[in-house]
């Protein structure tokens, strides 16, 4: 049926697979929410829980940090806690893109979502 039109027959294959990953992405987009990561400092004395959306879900501190004098000390663990948790939500969320996207003709370093 489109074997005399060429590069058009070659746009609607594209047009297509293009709204394959679009479907794709949006279930993706969905899993990101259930999928959940964790970062800790402290060699584990402080946990933090996020999703793949990048929400911090949970936060754990171990008891024994709890001394007035230590304050600080906890504060920077708690962020160093949350930062690791939301790199590895990027992360993960890149990595679960690229399935959606993998053996599409796309740019080299195109980050998505778009």
């Amino acid at each position: 049926m489109l074997k005399g039109l060429g590069s058009l027959g070659d746009m609607g294959k594209l047009m297509r697979q293009a709204q394959e990953m679009q479907t794709k992405m949006a279930e993706v987009q969905e899993q990101l929410d259930t999928i959940e990561v964790e970062g800790e400092a402290g060699a584990g004395l402080v946990k933090a829980v996020a999703s793949a959306k990048g929400e911090l879900r949970r936060l754990s501190i171990d008891p024994s940090l709890f001394k007035p004098e230590e304050r600080e000390v906890v504060e920077d663990l708690i962020v160093a806690a949350v930062k690791e948790a939301t790199e590895r939500a990027q992360a993960r969320a890149q990595e679960e893109f690229a399935k959606v996207t993998e053996g599409l003709p796309l740019p080299p370093g195109m980050k998505l979502p778009f």
